[in-house]
This record gives C-alpha cells, sequence and structure tokens, in this order.
C-alpha cells in the first residue's frame, strides 16, 4: 500500500504548482506523519454493495484516507449484514491493494475488532486500523485493548483513532475530569494511538443543534468550546498530545443561503477564476474553506468528510505556503540560539523559540502536502484539484 497526495494530478500540474511536492506514504512510515497525512478522512457506510471499487475509485482521485463506518451510519437491524459484507469487500479490496487509500473501520463494540480481523485473515493487511466511537476514559478500555491484542495476535501494526463526541465531553461538570481520564489512557495506549477525531454532530445532537450551511462549526459556542477544550488537553505538543482532527462537514449542495458567500471576488478575479469561485458557493464549499481556516488557526489537522468533493478542498488548504515554509526553515535552523529575526518576506518577526513547535508542525505538514510554488495561491490549488472534483 502506498499513496501520495495530489498523485492523481497530472506530472506538468504537479511541477508548477510545488517547489518541493509530498512525500510518499506507506503502511511503514512513521505514525507521527501519517496522522497529518490523513487530510480529508472520507466515510463510507458499511452497507455499500461496491464498497471495495468506490474506495478505488476515490482514491484515485485524491483520497488517501477513508474510514468503513459499521456505526452510526449503519442502522441496528442491519449490523450483521454490514460485517458481512465490509469483510467481503475488503477481502476484494486486499487483492488491488496498490490501489486503495488507508482504511480504517469504524466499529460499535470493541468485540467487531478481532471477528473483523479473524475473518479477513491474511488479507488484514489491507487495514490501517479501527476507529472508536463515542470514547471515554471508561468505555475506551475495552476498544484499545482489542486492537493492541489483535494486533499483537495477527502480526499486523493496526493503529487507533478514538473520537471525542460522547454528553460528558459537552456537559461543563464533567468536562475536564472526563478529558483528562482520556488523556490518561491515551498515554498508555501512545505507540497504537494515530490521531483524535472529533465528532461535533453528536456533540450538538445533545442539546438539539445543527449548525446550518451558512455557519462553521466555531460559530456554535457549545461546540466550540469543547473543541478547545479537547486542543487543549489532547493536542499539546509537549510529547503529550496528538494530533486532533476536524469534525465533520455535512453539506454538499446549496439551497436557499440566508448570508453572502464567504468567498471574497478579488482573488478569483486575479486568476480569472469567477466560474469557480461560483462552483465552489454552488456546492456550498465556501463554507467547508472557511471552516478548515478555522479548524487550523485552532490547532485541528485534517478533517473527516462524507462527500468526494469536500477532499480536495481540504487538502488544497493543506498545502504549506511558500513563505510558511521558509519562515518554517528559518525558525528550525535558529533553533538553540534566542533572538528575533524578520522573515525572507519582510512581513512579520520569527522568533526561534515561541515560533519553534509551530515550525516542527509545519515541516512535518510540508512533508505530507507538500511546498506550493513560490507564485502559486489557494486559488491556483483549488482550480487544479476542487475544480476536477
Amino acid at each position: 500500500m502506498s499513496a501520495r497526495h495530489f498523485s492523481h494530478l497530472p506530472d506538468e500540474d504537479v511541477e508548477r504548482l510545488f517547489s518541493r511536492p509530498p512525500e510518499a506514504l506507506g503502511r511503514s512510515c512513521p505514525p507521527a506523519l501519517l496522522a497529518v497525512a490523513l487530510g480529508a478522512t472520507l466515510y463510507m457506510p458499511g452497507t455499500r454493495p461496491q464498497l471495495a471499487r468506490d474506495l478505488v475509485r476515490r482514491a484515485a482521485a485524491g483520497a488517501v484516507s477513508s474510514v468503513v463506518c459499521l456505526e452510526d451510519a449503519v442502522a441496528d437491524a442491519d449490523v450483521p449484514e454490514a460485517e458481512r459484507n465490509v469483510v467481503a469487500q475488503l477481502r476484494e479490496l486486499a487483492r488491488d491493494e496498490a490501489a486503495a487509500p488507508f482504511v480504517f473501520v469504524r466499529v460499535r463494540n470493541p468485540e467487531q475488532i478481532p471477528a473483523i480481523v479473524t475473518a479477513l485473515g491474511d488479507d488484514a493487511r489491507i487495514l490501517s486500523g479501527f476507529v472508536l466511537p463515542k470514547f471515554t476514559e471508561t468505555h475506551g478500555a475495552a476498544f484499545l485493548d482489542a486492537v493492541d491484542d489483535t494486533s499483537a495476535s495477527a502480526g499486523v501494526r493496526l493503529l487507533a483513532m478514538p473520537v471525542i463526541e460522547s454528553p460528558e465531553i459537552i456537559h461543563r461538570e464533567t468536562r475536564e475530569d472526563a478529558l483528562l481520564g482520556v488523556q490518561r489512557l491515551l498515554d498508555k495506549h501512545r505507540s497504537s494511538v494515530l490521531a483524535v477525531r472529533t465528532g461535533a454532530t453528536d456533540l450538538c445532537s445533545v442539546y438539539g443543534i445543527r449548525r446550518g450551511r451558512d455557519l462553521t462549526i466555531w460559530d456554535v459556542r457549545l461546540v466550540a468550546g469543547v473543541l478547545t477544550d479537547v486542543i487543549n488537553v489532547l493536542g499539546r505538543t509537549d510529547g503529550t498530545g496528538f494530533v486532533v482532527t476536524g469534525p465533520v462537514w455535512e453539506y454538499f449542495s446549496s439551497d436557499e443561503r440566508l448570508f453572502k458567500p464567504q468567498l471574497r471576488h478579488t482573488p478569483f478575479d486575479q486568476h480569472d477564476a469567477n466560474r469557480l469561485r461560483a462552483d465552489l458557493i454552488t456546492r456550498d464549499l465556501d463554507g467547508l474553506i472557511r471552516e478548515v481556516v478555522l479548524d487550523k488557526v485552532n490547532g485541528l489537522t485534517g478533517k473527516t468528510v462524507i462527500h468526494p468533493s469536500h477532499v480536495p478542498v481540504v487538502h488544497a488548504l493543506s498545502v504549506v505556503t511558500h513563505e510558511e515554509y521558509a519562515d518554517a526553515t528559518d525558525v528550525l535552523e535558529a533553533a538553540g540560539r534566542s533572538g528575533v529575526s524578520a522573515s525572507r518576506y519582510g512581513n512579520k518577526m520569527n522568533e526561534s523559540k515561541p515560533h519553534l513547535s509551530w515550525a516542527e508542525r509545519t515541516i512535518l505538514r510540508a512533508r505530507a502536502f507538500g511546498v506550493a510554488a513560490e507564485d502559486v495561491g489557494l486559488v491556483d490549488l483549488l482550480a487544479a484539484t476542487a475544480g476536477r472534483a
């Protein structure tokens, strides 16, 4: 299994868009790099009859990671058939392993983990790991034990992605203890935890909330407060934290809108790309763009998505700009020496100590998503990727 972001683009586009192209990704790549490289993780229900074909097709269009869901996306009565379908489809996918994305299965209970791996037999190599829903310190221990035990018995590296989405996390009186409990548990299983996912839909449901297409999750104060606390406890860069991913964007086609579109005309005018702007707005991708920008500035990496059109947008926004890369390399070169220096772009100050962890994260993202050419901006990347979706 191997992948590279933007490998679906023509070689001439990659050469034009990137000063440093993304690195190749494989099963043996470091978990820290893989966690950042997940990008837009595309969810698919386990009941999908052509699941293997769809996974290959989506990987060919740029999706590097995918989750096959046996939990909320499957009705209770359909779970046994969904399990059989997932096993059959993953065995078929294993025959075309080189074309597959990194695949995770979202399970309902710990018992499904060894059952699925046992049923797959030698084809279990197609699995990258499992997504663990409604994760708490009490509820999560059995899931993580099942991942570790199954990985050891099957001789296959399986990674876990717990989802923070339970009522204990959004309720104010239990949130701190719940998050600290999750942190303690994840620390015990650090080597098998790839990333922490966030489930905004479940968090909203506790209060009967559903954000509209004109708003981002950061406009929903109750959930924004939870995400901030999750990042605070679980997303630290001092060696105790994990990559924390952004929650799902639910919309993929536009209805009547209350607010103005969230994309300015000017950047698109400059690139003669007004048709692209109109298309992004029609598909509600302007809201996604704004939410991903807010995710990034608040410390989230990557995003859960439920529609193929979301993938290229998230990935375009994940590319490191030429300016970011210049700043990050300057900060790293000055590491160990205190002081401040002007950026090469002459528009900001770089501080060697306060900006060090940002620089390290930026270089890791550059390895996964590449560095844009000096004259390439977001509109260029969107035109080359989202314009094809």
